[in-house]
């Protein structure tokens, strides 16, 4: 079967489910084609399957968001939340985060380990797109990075990844352990950045500094600030409440595609 008509007959299927025979049967025709997003239990689980599977099937990886022309990056680019208040990460500041270090590892040939230069030093890649809040609000920025393909590229991600996962600095004191994670799909998709840029200079702390998750595809809180840590794996149900991340054990989507 082409790629065209496998995705025809999955869609077709699940709206059927969806129509017909409600949101659990629809969950078991995603499930069968590994459609199954970390946060499918609970009530809204089926809903949640039903999101995701359809958003994969009908938005291949070639699908990309808007890109704007520099004349429309907005003058006010709110933040949410502050930046980190432990040691490990204010000690860095003065420094302008020459001793950060950024660890990526898991299922990879090469767990390695980037300084901030050595990522500068990867090929540079720009982008004037639209960060959308939970919230309301949004902005448009230029975001200035490597894409994600390229750093697992030069790890080596083993066949058998299915999630990135993103642990940043922690936020309050004393730390929480707070995470997000993101499919192979978004992972690979080029206009994934590790971002260290923002509209012509460097990342400002505000805004995640030294480095950022930049998805465009997806609602700003999957958009994790102040990284140190890239995880590979090919599951996520160890790790926290086993719900693919940090929002969505407060109740958010797991998957917030827009």
């Amino acid at each position: 079967m082409n790629r065209m008509t496998r995705r025809r007959v999955i869609t077709t299927g699940l709206a059927t489910a969806a129509g017909v025979s409600g949101l659990a049967v629809a969950e078991r025709i995603a499930n069968r084609y590994g459609l199954i997003p970390p946060d499918h239990q609970g009530i809204l689980g089926a809903g949640e399957s039903l999101t995701y599977a359809a958003q994969r099937i009908l938005t291949s990886r070639h699908s990309r968001a808007r890109e704007f022309s520099r004349s429309e990056i907005s003058r006010v680019a709110p933040v949410l939340g502050d930046p980190p208040v432990i040691e490990a990460y204010l000690r860095l500041v003065p420094g302008g985060f020459t001793d950060w270090r950024l660890t990526v590892d898991g299922l990879v040939s090469r767990p390695s380990s980037f300084s901030l230069a050595e990522l500068k030093r990867f090929p540079v890649h720009s982008q004037i797109t639209h960060q959308a809040c939970e919230e309301g609000w949004s902005f448009i920025a230029e975001w200035i990075g490597v894409q994600l393909s390229f750093v697992l590229d030069v790890v080596g991600t083993l066949p058998q990844a299915k999630y990135v996962v993103f642990t940043p600095y922690e936020n309050d004191n004393p730390p929480n352990v707070w995470w997000e994670s993101i499919d192979m799909a978004d992972a690979l998709h080029p206009q994934t950045l590790l971002a260290y840029g923002m509209n012509g200079s460097d990342l400002p702390i505000p805004h995640g500094a030294p480095l950022r998750l930049k998805v465009p595809r997806q609602l700003g809180y999957k958009n994790t600030k102040y990284l140190h840590r890239v995880t590979v794996t090919d599951s996520v149900a160890k790790i926290g409440k086993g719900l693919g991340g940090s929002f969505s054990e407060d109740g958010y989507s797991w998957y917030a595609g827009i």
